[in-house]
């Protein structure tokens, strides 16, 4: 059997040239990234310009309140993938003693005791200090001017703000004066402003002109950010109790000292060799990992049980994936992780023997010497007489939020390239418009990163002071002889290393373009524990694109899959840019679902 090959038409060109490539989940985020490039930034530079804007132009996927990881690789050092750790703690008062206390079975979905400590922000400032050649003000220009002129906003950031206008109005009324200024929820392509989001930013870029070198100017922003007008607005706000996903009014546990004890920083990459390339993760306190495990486990397979668009393919896929993600919820967290063992070829092949012709329906952690595997709450539905405000979903597109804020999980991505070899995928995401009420003087909210924490006791990811909560937010890095090749990424909570996984398949098996593999019908597992409240799962549940074809859904449902059909482009958020070494030709691609993300180069 051959691998199926790519259509011929694509929604888009794979862009190509040799100057420089951005691609992100919004135009205006692209736009801005390739502009710097063009006025001799390097991708450093673009990026955290492009990353800014995404704060302004999808409120709904991110904030300067939320979290962020990237994966990168310099020109100077080229085979060396780093990882740009922006993920916050659990602050020294998140105790599940305390969370317990406050009638609480899971950590809320939405409102303060859901936040982390921001750290996107942070994040950002060292990797343009480290990496980057502007200065902060140049930087931040745009997004300084989309925050303060405006921009026209997105119809899903209409939508999401009207799913949650009764929230805002009944129980969050700052959030209510940002987004609904005028009583109403706003209209798709309605010029929307954030004067005060201006003015924290504005706050950075005064910051940043005390010093006498670029470094001491970035560090000088990082300080402000820590210990000034956003730590002590943030500390102050969440004191007062407010509406949260329980149904309850909590108050935060947010303080000054939080902020000021967190600095982002870089960690080595986790990597795994899969058919000649090296793909590099971040470590196992985020999801990246499963992919490399999931790969581990289809490379003693056959061509022809590694390609989506089958019916073997498809099973053997979302099995393998639901061996790697019980893993997942049974050893990964910010905690020893015992990854060489979970990546060993004796381990995979023990986990692929597990694959049958039949879906399974069953929660199948592997056995690690030396450690106790979790088993998480295995809950297909949530239901509590705290949920006063309901725990139905209604769906807005990307993310889905409930009408009392939380949220199943998504947010944005960016890559960059430029012409000397500096090549970037990052995931910005957390601090949603949606994830708890807006802090007047900032013009945004916190994060909600700590849903991803567990309040039993024992778990790897169980909620604890100074602990990362275990994020979703996974960008790829793929190299090949020592050089990088492609930057990868995608929104999508727990779906964003399946729809990643299918790219790396299409693209490193079957010959498939960029944009062929962005565009090629998507699939993933809902037979998995969520990472998001309430935290549910679906045995045997496979989410698919009807592209996929008839004779292969009814195949999938023959093997015992629980099939929900999306839709013909519904799944997947994937946006890329990659380079040929051998040509110097760089490209890039974008996804065309939802008719959002755009790359741009040249």
């Amino acid at each position: 059997m051959t691998y199926t090959p790519p259509i011929c038409f694509t929604t888009r060109p794979t862009l190509q040239g040799t100057f420089g490539m951005t691609a992100s989940t919004h135009w205006l985020a692209t736009a801005s990234a390739q502009a710097v490039l063009e006025r001799g930034g390097n991708a450093f530079d673009a990026v955290v310009a492009g990353a800014f804007v995404l704060h302004v132009v999808e409120p709904h996927l991110n904030g300067p309140g939320g979290d962020m990881t990237g994966i990168f690789v310099t020109a100077a050092e080229p085979s060396k993938p780093v990882v740009l750790m922006g993920q916050g703690p659990a602050p020294a008062a998140a105790t599940r003693e305390h969370y317990l206390a406050e009638g609480l079975e899971l950590v809320p979905g939405a409102g303060a005791l859901a936040a982390a400590v921001p750290a996107a922000v942070d994040a950002w400032l060292i990797l343009l200090r480290d990496h980057g050649t502007w200065e902060l003000g140049d930087v931040l220009a745009f997004a300084i001017d989309y925050a303060r002129n405006g921009h026209p906003i997105l119809g899903r950031v209409a939508a999401t703000i009207a799913t949650v206008a009764n929230l805002f109005t009944d129980h969050w009324p700052t959030s209510a004066a940002l987004w609904m200024p005028e009583g109403t929820p706003p209209r798709e392509g309605d010029i929307i402003w954030n004067e005060a989001y201006a003015l924290v930013l504005d706050s950075l870029v005064s910051a940043a002109t005390d010093g006498a070198t670029r470094t001491e100017r970035i560090n000088a922003a990082r300080l402000e950010w820590r210990t000034g007008l956003v730590a002590q607005a943030a500390a102050d706000f969440v004191q007062t109790p407010h509406r949260h996903s329980s149904g309850l009014d909590h108050a935060g546990v947010m303080t000054i000292e939080d902020f000021a004890g967190f600095e982002a920083g870089y960690e080595a990459a986790t990597t795994f060799q899969f058919r000649g390339y090296t793909i590099a993760k971040t470590g196992p306190w985020g999801q990246g990992p499963a992919l490399l495990q999931t790969l581990a486990i289809l490379a003693g397979f056959t061509d022809e049980f590694l390609d989506p668009s089958t019916a073997i393919g498809a099973h053997t896929i979302l099995e393998a994936q639901k061996l790697a993600i019980a893993d997942r919820e049974a050893y990964y967290g910010d905690v020893e992780v015992p990854m060489d063992y979970l990546l060993s070829p004796e381990y995979a092949a023990e986990r692929r023997t597990l694959i049958e012709e039949t879906a399974s329906l069953e929660f199948r952690p592997g056995t690690v010497p030396g450690f106790t595997p979790f088993t998480p709450p295995l809950r297909v539905a949530y239901t509590s007489p705290a949920l006063a405000a309901g725990s139905g979903f209604a769906g807005v597109g990307e993310p889905t939020v409930s009408r009392s804020g939380e949220t199943r999980g998504d947010t944005c991505h960016i890559d960059v390239v430029d012409s000397v070899g500096n090549m970037i995928s990052a995931t910005p995401s957390g601090g949603w418009l949606q994830s708890s009420p807006t802090i007047p003087k900032l013009g945004f909210c916190l994060g909600s990163r700590l849903q991803m924490t567990w309040l039993e006791d024992g778990a790897p990811s169980t909620l604890r002071p100074g602990k990362r909560p275990r994020t979703t937010l996974t960008p790829t890095l793929i190299l090949k002889d020592g050089k990088p090749v492609v930057a990868l990424g995608s929104p999508g909570g727990d779906q964003q290393d399946q729809w990643q996984l299918l790219y790396i398949l299409r693209t490193v098996i079957g010959g498939y373009t960029p944009q062929q593999a962005i565009d090629a019908p998507s699939l993933h597992t809902t037979s998995i524990p969520g990472s998001f409240f309430p935290r549910t799962w679906e045995p045997g549940g496979a989410v698919v694109e009807d592209r996929l074809g008839d004779d292969v859904l009814v195949d999938l449902e023959k093997r015992g899959h629980i099939i929900t059909r999306a839709g013909d482009w519904a799944l997947g958020r994937l946006s890329c840019v990659a380079k040929n070494h051998k040509t110097g030709v760089i490209s890039a691609a974008a996804n065309p679902r939802g008719a959002q993300g755009y790359a741009a180069g040249r």
